[in-house]
């Protein structure tokens, strides 16, 4: 446990008026904003450093040159999502975007400037200089850690650290807080007036990802077993260029390397995406990952080059120190060397499905961040739109949950819980070969390039891996129970869109069809009352 107030005992049951779970730049700026109005409690299943945020390198996209424009940002960001933006989400984004990175500049937080003023940076997809960064190429990094800083010093927010969330206290149509574990498998319960949502993403469910090994999901299990809309999961997006290593370890290389000239070739030193956009290496993620994935299947290598050789070195190594740190530890100097790349899983557009406030169909029950489906990303998500969506929506859904008074309590839960106990010996491993094997289908059947076929008996595979979780118990069951409910909704969402829009793609339906340009959501209230009769059962035999 990680608390302001160090030492004290945890108690059994916690109340707070805002409970916030995951501590990515979501959860830390909901906490802090919602802290001016009431008790927060903000927990997070690893620590506060282990997000996508804090992995992202990328920077934030805001209208802040007098020479762009909100209607220009706007138009970016609707062109990339192939028409399934939600305009007025759009037009909510960058607006306040706009007036969020203005207070977080106001408040300290530093990003990268000269002697003329904010450095800004040109990415895929933009047609203006709208990039923020900060440390370079670890924006995210410093950007979490400026609000970690501050959660530190405030006394109205209660920190967690090690506490993984199983169970939303949700009847199907109302939520009053969570049941979670601490770090010695001991049951907590965390009520409160409202619930937020901010636990990131699911890509660490294909085996190539550039996400943290925690980003599987568990949020969007969360909510769909709480009853809540279920939207847009067909809608992965891979970054195109992640650093391709014959033995598996990868990281990911910013877009920013190619907004600053950076080239990619194919193997025979070609370069090709201009065959596919007449904007290069600056086009959508979309089509360069897409490019890439036909480049590779065409020569038969597992990746192709991104040339940085012609660009200057001395900037190369102070403006992206980290990527060519990394790179120089994996063997390649990528001032002198072609650096091998390949796209690989990054962000998920798709999740719980909420309105401008960030509000779910649960009342007390609020998403945002990447867990959130909230319509801004359309099919494709534009570069560095997603750090902006982090702070408007994170705002959003505290003002959200400031609109709901609360829908009382259940006094029954109490102490203990059939997943609240030391797992055995080898279970970790056996959840870890499990994970892998799901992550194993989910690259090769449900990654850049899908099928209907393919996609069947991916949903065939997933199902078989189902039996042998008897195996496990506990945490460890319901962790993997929640990994293959979110691989399943992923296919299922795949195999249901017949057509080829942004980041989804099928072979057997090649072109986009104007009678797919919507949205589905799937909501599951189904079962919600009765999963909640049963861990009722379960805490008051284990009182």
């Amino acid at each position: 446990m990680s608390a302001n107030q160090a030492g004290a005992p945890r108690p059994s049951e916690i109340y707070s008026d805002f409970l916030i779970i995951g501590s990515g730049l979501a959860g830390l700026y909901a906490a802090l904003y919602a802290s001016g109005f009431g008790s927060v409690t903000l927990l997070t299943k690893s620590t506060v450093e282990e997000s996508n945020s804090y992995w992202a390198q990328g920077g934030i996209a805001a209208v802040v040159d007098p020479d762009d424009s909100a209607w220009f940002h706007i138009d970016d960001t609707m062109r990339a999502g192939r028409g399934l933006n939600n305009l007025k989400a759009v037009e909510v984004l960058v607006n306040e975007g706009r007036e969020r990175v203005i207070e977080l500049i106001e408040k300290g937080m530093q990003f990268d400037s000269d002697e003329t003023g904010l450095e800004l940076g040109l990415e895929g997809g933009h047609t203006k200089r709208r990039v923020l960064h900060a440390g370079g190429s670890s924006t995210g990094r410093e950007m979490v850690k400026f609000l970690i800083a501050a959660v530190e010093k405030n006394p109205s927010i209660r920190k967690y650290e090690s506490t993984g969330v199983v169970e939303l206290l949700s009847d199907g149509v109302s939520c009053s807080g969570a049941l979670a574990l601490g770090n010695a498998f001991e049951p907590i319960l965390f009520l409160a007036k409202s619930t937020i949502l901010a636990t990131g993403g699911a890509s660490a469910l294909f085996e190539r990802t550039t996400n943290p090994e925690s980003s599987t999901g568990e949020g969007i299990a969360l909510a769909y077993r709480a009853g809540a809309a279920i939207s847009d999961m067909e809608f992965v997006q891979f970054h195109p260029t992640a650093f391709y290593n014959e033995r598996g370890a990868s990281f990911l290389i910013t877009e920013a390397l190619r907004g600053e000239g950076a080239h990619l070739l194919s193997g025979t030193g070609e370069r090709f995406v201009y065959e596919y956009s007449d904007l290069g290496e600056l086009a959508p993620r979309d089509i360069v990952s897409r490019a890439i994935s036909i480049e590779i299947e065409r020569s038969g290598k597992n990746f192709v080059y991104l040339d940085m050789r012609h660009l200057d070195s001395s900037y190369l190594k102070s403006r992206f120190t980290n990527i060519y740190e990394a790179c120089l530890a994996a063997g390649v100097d990528m001032t002198n060397s072609l650096v091998p790349v390949a796209p690989a899983a990054h962000y998920m557009i798709g999740g719980v499905k909420t309105g401008l406030m960030g509000e779910t169909n649960i009342k007390g029950l609020f998403a945002c961040g990447e867990v959130a489906s909230t319509g801004v990303h359309g099919a494709n998500r534009l570069a560095s739109n997603s750090l902006l969506e982090c702070v408007v929506f994170g705002k959003r859904a505290v003002d959200g949950a400031l609109d709901y008074d609360g829908g009382g309590f259940d006094s029954s839960f109490r102490q203990g819980s059939s997943v609240a106990h030391n797992p055995a010996t080898g279970e970790l491993k056996f959840f870890r070969e499990l994970k892998s094997a799901a992550t194993r289908i989910m690259n090769r059947s449900v990654g850049i390039v899908r099928s209907g076929e393919g996609l069947v008996a991916a949903g065939h595979e997933l199902a078989a891996i189902s039996p042998l979780l008897e195996k496990l118990s506990g945490y460890y069951k319901l962790k993997m129970e929640m990994i293959l409910e979110v691989c399943g909704l992923i296919t299922a969402f795949s195999l249901m869109r017949e057509e080829s829009r942004g980041v989804h793609i099928r072979e057997d339906f090649p072109e986009e069809d104007p009678s797919w340009k919507k949205t589905y959501s799937d909501e599951k209230r189904r079962g919600a009352k009765a999963r909640t009769r049963r861990i009722t059962r379960r805490l008051r035999k284990n009182r």
